[in-house]
């Protein structure tokens, strides 16, 4: 809770004054806090020295020699030139990681030696938050201070919290109806691939390689191509730790050359995913028609956030604002349809806008800035398209609508009303700062809609009744509901979605069992004292 009390805090300032007014297509208010976003952007303190690919523990060019470009999205223009891995380099990456699984010292180490690499590793990474946290500002366009005051404290401690695990991994003594003794052994799975997306670069990073490598299995992990550069530091500072050559392999490359030469390589025994529903079941295809693999997938969801009518208006605005807006809207678990009870939708509407008025955008470098740019310009014109298909089909566009500025990704802070289940934005995952706010008259009815959906990720519920708050936790099917709170995030706390938002736990205990296989160990007994 601490962690979102201080998100909510952070996101909520606001030290720049109101920029311009615009309007789209009709009489809308759309006064923003945009000056830093049409600033000269702030030059970043640190030089980008990790671009190559990270293989048996060296950086080395891709096989190929290709390299690709990663781009600021503030402004468009290159960052760096990155190696780009291709099919060729999954086999090196995998052959690395085949041999540190059968032959190192890694899962030959004690449960405590492997924790105490990881610890050292957390440590590491709160030693080098600057960094850290200006490389990920930089290549994603998150503000500074949440991937610095946010975002770098989650991941160390989730780091630390699989370091605890490592040496606590254990089977159990099975009795049984005969003279044997029944022993369950969990044991690594082997070699794990694993893919990562771009609106958490280091926080999806931590959540993949802290439990494979706790339970002692080796990683090939693909970084999304739009942000390569600070898993690459991330994993340097993992060898700093400690780490054996060949445990962790970091491929920079495209989804249908690296990403795909993952999920079919006879070598990887466990594929785990985060990203689109569209992507995901690819990726699950491919892994059944190679080795038959497990796979884990984390993916798409369109959330509903519940306003009852009882609910503390003022808060819920301000919860809803930050369910939908935090990290520009590329969140999977955005609360991006929010549905609000038909005796304070007036209300709620007119405080929601006003809070959407008063949010910062620009340079996510500056101080106080709440909203930085979309990822690339693909990102935006997929919003924009939503944006204009909102109007199209009849919603009542609040505010927001429009780029700010003419260069990098910045949109306004966008509302709408008097939206329909049937519009596209109900249905589909905008992945932008798009807030739809849908009318309800009673339980049942929010309950038939908010269930309307192929996603199935997380829920809000905000009510003052426990009975309604019951209600509804039981009967939306998703796999996390925050109940008068949103986006609450422990290292403890498993997410994972329900229908099309995937499958498996990620965090917590649950996620262990994704990179752990359960041997049985029969042995008879010679005239046992006791069976």
């Amino acid at each position: 809770m601490a962690a979102a009390s201080r998100i909510s805090s952070l996101l909520s300032s606001s030290l720049l004054s109101k920029g311009r007014i615009c309007g789209v297509g009709r009489s809308v208010v759309c006064s923003y806090t945009t000056a830093a976003a049409l600033e000269k952007p702030i030059t970043p303190s640190i030089n980008v020295n990790y671009t190559k690919l990270l293989i048996n523990g060296n950086f080395v060019d891709s096989a190929s020699g290709k390299t690709f470009p990663t781009y600021d999205p503030r402004t468009g223009d290159v960052i760096a030139h990155v190696a780009e891995g291709d099919a060729e380099d999954i086999n090196r990456a995998v052959s690395a990681a085949r041999k540190a699984f059968d032959e190192g010292p890694w899962p030959k180490m004690t449960a405590y030696e492997r924790s105490r690499v990881l610890f050292r590793f957390a440590d590491l990474i709160d030693q080098h938050t600057e960094e850290l946290a200006t490389l990920e500002t930089w290549d994603n366009g998150k503000p500074y201070e949440q991937a610095a005051k946010i975002e770098l404290p989650m991941i160390s401690r989730l780091i630390r919290y699989y370091a605890g695990w490592a040496d606590k991994i254990h089977g159990l003594t099975v009795p049984a109806d005969s003279p044997h003794l029944v022993q369950t052994i969990h044991e690594p799975i082997g070699v794990a691939g694993q893919i990562i997306p771009w609106n958490f670069p280091l926080l999806m990073f931590a959540w993949k390689v802290g439990p494979a490598l706790a339970c002692g299995n080796t990683v090939v992990i693909k970084t999304a191509e739009q942000t390569p550069l600070s898993a690459l530091y991330a994993a340097k500072l993992l060898h700093e730790a400690g780490l054996p050559p060949g445990v962790l392999n970091v491929v920079s490359g495209f989804g249908p050359t690296a990403g795909a030469a993952l999920a079919t390589h006879m070598q990887v025994d466990k594929l785990a995913f985060t990203g689109s529903t569209e992507t995901g079941k690819i990726v699950l295809e491919l892994a059944a028609k190679s080795n038959l693999k497990p796979v884990t997938l984390e993916l798409g969801g369109k959330s509903p956030f519940i306003v009852c009518k009882d609910a503390d208006v003022d808060k819920t605005v301000e919860l809803a604002h930050f369910a939908l807006f935090f990290n520009q809207g590329q969140c999977c678990c955005a609360g991006s349809r929010t549905y609000v009870h038909e005796s304070v939708y007036d209300e709620f509407l007119e405080k929601a806008k006003a809070r959407a008025l008063k949010r910062s955008v620009g340079d996510p470098f500056v101080a106080g800035i709440e909203q930085g740019p979309q990822i690339d310009s693909e990102q935006f014109e997929k919003i924009m398209r939503y944006i204009r298909s909102g109007v199209e089909s009849g919603a009542t566009l609040e505010t927001g609508g429009e780029r700010i500025g003419d260069k990098g990704f910045y949109i306004q802070p966008t509302v709408f009303s008097n939206v329909k289940e049937d519009m596209l934005i109900a249905k589909d995952e905008i992945f932008g700062p798009v807030q739809s706010i849908l009318k309800f008259k009673d339980i049942n009815e929010v309950i038939r809609r908010a269930n309307t959906t192929s996603y199935g990720l997380a829920a809000g519920v905000f009510t003052q009744d426990i009975d309604t708050a019951n209600t509804l936790t039981r009967a939306l099917k998703v796999g996390t509901v925050w109940i008068n709170c949103y986006d609450v995030f422990d290292a403890a706390i498993p997410f994972g979605g329900y229908k099309m938002s995937g499958q498996g736990r990620e965090k917590g205990i649950h996620c262990l069992s994704n990179y752990l296989q359960v041997k049985a160990v029969v042995t008879p007994l010679k005239d046992p004292a006791w069976i």
